[in-house]
């Protein structure tokens, strides 16, 4: 390995392309482009950008897209963008003429992560694309998403490394209803969800833990509106770090949507940048015990601007962090 080589696997990762932009959602869309633009503007503003590895996505393959959806879906979703329908499936997914292109290339930038992580060329990585992805099932988008990136990404650990148990941590504000009913008899995957409830989309309660082999495999914590940092933390310490090192994964991944922030303007929640900052230390020393700091993470909500671009700060602060030293690497 060339010295080049050495450093960049001791670095964070960062999955970005302009193709997210061209995901164009209706005037006044929380989710919209202007996301991803403050995100790489914090970043650049702080003197972190240049110190990440670049990781170029590719469109993610017909045949790891097919592992989480049905070919029906995924053809029905190209032909919704190519012939301009407006949406797709739902009035909550709004779409246009690119933004298949965009999906196939947002969980393509997981693929292109997990890829660098496992291969050593990052110590672990976040991705900064659109659209998100948890919420989508295996034949219909909602909720913003078209594919389920993060599921995608398991998926293609388990099939093309043969890691076979993938811990699924979701921050986001809304249930990962998608990624859930990915997995809910499967006891190779342990999805761990906290967020907003009673709330969109309905589903996360904790009588929902999975079934038949996958029983127990599904942890939700559902919290009432207006909690905030100790709440959450609370949740980890006690409801997730037991359970992840129990379950010993070969590979951590994080939905991580920063929409719990107190600022934000779908949920009702009062997590902080520095809240979030703290989530990820626990979910990172969780990957360096079990599995060699493999951890991706990648956005999935988050809707006021300056919260959002916080939190992303806050998170990949700890993510660049040497572990021996607790200093950014």
């Amino acid at each position: 390995m060339s010295e080049n080589q050495t450093k960049s696997a001791t670095k964070t990762g960062f999955v970005y392309d302009d193709i997210y932009l061209e995901h164009k959602t209706t005037p006044g869309h929380p989710e919209r482009p202007e996301r991803l633009v403050e995100i790489i503007e914090r970043l650049k503003a702080e003197g972190m950008y240049s110190q990440l590895v670049e990781l170029k996505p590719t469109r993610a393959g017909l045949n790891w897209i097919e592992t989480v959806h049905s070919p029906d879906y995924i053809e029905r979703a190209k032909r919704s963008c190519d012939k301009g329908a407006g949406y797709l499936d739902s009035l909550d997914v709004p779409i246009s003429d690119r933004s298949y292109e965009a999906a196939v290339m947002a969980a393509g930038g997981m693929l292109a992560a997990v890829d660098a992580v496992t291969e050593k060329k990052a110590a672990n990585a976040f991705c900064a694309v659109r659209p998100p992805g948890h919420h989508a099932l295996e034949n219909r988008a909602m909720g913003f998403c078209i594919f389920n990136n993060i599921a995608i990404g398991a998926r293609y650990i388990q099939k093309k490394y043969g890691l076979s148990n993938v811990l699924i941590v979701d921050w986001d504000v809304h249930h990962g209803n998608g990624t859930q009913a990915t997995f809910y008899d499967d006891p190779t995957v342990l999805y761990f969800s906290v967020h907003q409830y009673p709330f969109y989309p309905g589903t996360g309660s904790r009588a929902e833990r999975g079934e038949g082999k996958g029983l127990d495999y599904t942890i939700n914590v559902p919290l009432p509106a207006g909690s905030g940092d100790s709440v959450y933390l609370d949740a980890f310490e006690k409801e997730l770090k037991p359970a992840a090192l129990h379950f010993s994964p070969d590979f951590v991944l994080i939905s991580a949507g920063f929409d719990a922030h107190e600022n934000d303007l779908l949920g009702q929640m009062a997590v902080t940048a520095e809240g979030f900052a703290k989530l990820t230390e626990i979910v990172k020393a969780i990957a360096l015990k079990c599995c060699q700091g493999r951890l991706v993470s990648t956005l999935e909500g988050g809707y006021h601007l300056g919260g959002l671009a916080a939190s992303v700060e806050s998170h990949i602060r700890v993510l660049m962090k040497d572990p021996a030293s607790r200093e950014p690497k």
